[in-house]
């Protein structure tokens, strides 16, 4: 066997193990994070206000966006929809069931920049922060494929529920 050879065989032995180990790691953070499901399905007699072609890009724990999450069915890119209904946000998404995000879930919606694997233009990604279950709050973040997002955000932002007034006082 050649230097050569020698060098080629240990180059793909290394791209395998990496390759191998990014696997592991996926599917280690896949079951870490099994126990946060996204709601599924559209309530009847929603009425649809809006609908937007969006890419989704992921979800993240909340104010962290380097910290993915692998939330059922949203733990993989992919093309879709965001229907803005009276009831809260549909999100299909090609070969995943429907997310419903009703009001009740919502938190914020604002823009932002920067998410695991991807930075865009200043405010070129639409931030959601929704709880998944009664203790997580988490973040998802979508692209806009056409249009401008402002629009979309302050359409969004009249569904997400106001603060409860404390009753304290500055």
């Amino acid at each position: 066997m050649s230097a050569r050879d020698l060098a080629v065989a240990i180059t793909i032995a290394v791209a395998l193990l990496v390759l191998l180990a990014m696997f592991v790691a996926w599917r280690r953070r896949i079951r870490r994070d099994s126990v946060f499901t996204a709601p599924l399905g559209v309530p009847e007699h929603a009425e649809v206000s809006r609908r937007d072609e969006v890419l989704y890009v992921s979800t993240t724990r909340h104010d962290q966006p380097l910290e993915r999450l692998a939330v059922s069915p949203l733990a993989y890119r992919a093309r879709g929809e965001l229907a803005l209904t009276d009831r809260g946000f549909a999100l299909c998404l090609d070969g995943a069931p429907t997310v419903f995000l009703s009001k009740d879930r919502l938190k914020a919606v604002d823009r932002a920049t920067v998410t695991i694997d991807r930075v865009v233009e200043s405010g070129g990604l639409v931030r959601i922060a929704w709880s998944v279950d009664d203790d997580t709050v988490v973040d998802s973040y979508l692209r806009l494929t056409t249009g401008d997002p402002k629009n979309l955000i302050s359409d969004m932002q009249r569904l997400v529920p106001a603060a409860p007034d404390t009753g304290a006082t500055s």
